[in-house]
C-alpha cells in the first residue's frame, strides 16, 4: 500500500482539460503542472469526446457551459457508456445554483469543484480521484485474475 501513498500512479495518469475559454485551460493546465501527469485539452464537448476515444484519460475536467455540447451531457455520455463510465469526471463550474449542483450528480459526475478555482483545492480533488480511479483499475485486476484462477479450478 505504500506505493499508493507515494502516488507513483500519478505518471501513468492522463487528466483533459475541457474548457472553451482558453484562459480557463491554460490555468488549469498551469496547476496541473505541479504532478507529473500527462495533461490535454479539448475547447468544446464534443472535441472532449472526441480526445476521450483518442487518449482514453483517467480523469476529465470539465466545464458546464459550452458551445456545441454542455459538460453535463458529455458527462452523461461518458458515464453512460461502458467504455467509459469508469472515467473521473470533475465539474468545474461558475454556475453555483442548487439546481446544476443536482444536474451534475444526476448526470454521474465525481466531483465537483467552483471558479475561481482554489489551486489547493483543485489539486487535492485530483489526486483523490486520480487515486479511485487507479484502485479500481487494481481491483478489476484482481477480479479478472481470480475469476481466472477460479476457472481453472473448475476445469481440473
Amino acid at each position: 500500500m505504500s506505493s499508493l501513498n507515494a502516488e507513483s500512479f500519478l505518471p501513468q495518469s492522463t487528466v483533459l482539460i475541457v474548457d472553451d475559454n482558453a484562459q480557463n485551460v491554460e490555468l488549469l493546465h498551469a496547476f496541473l503542472e505541479e504532478l507529473p501527469v500527462k495533461i490535454i485539452t479539448a475547447a468544446d464537448g464534443v472535441e472532449a469526446l472526441e480526445k476521450v476515444a483518442q487518449f482514453k484519460p483517467d480523469l476529465v475536467l470539465l466545464d458546464i457551459m459550452m458551445p456545441r455540447m454542455s459538460g453535463f451531457e458529455v458527462c452523461r455520455q461518458l458515464k453512460g457508456d461502458d467504455r467509459t463510465r469508469d472515467i473521473q469526471v470533475l465539474m468545474v463550474t461558475a454556475l453555483n445554483e442548487l439546481g446544476d449542483i443536482e444536474e451534475a450528480s444526476e448526470c454521474g459526475t465525481d466531483d465537483f469543484v467552483s471558479k475561481p478555482v482554489n489551486k489547493f483545492e483543485l489539486l487535492t480533488r485530483v489526486r483523490s480521484l486520480l487515486r479511485v480511479r487507479h484502485l479500481k483499475s487494481e481491483l478489476e485486476r484482481a477480479l479478472t485474475y481470480l475469476n481466472e484462477v477460479e476457472q481453472e479450478e473448475e476445469t481440473r
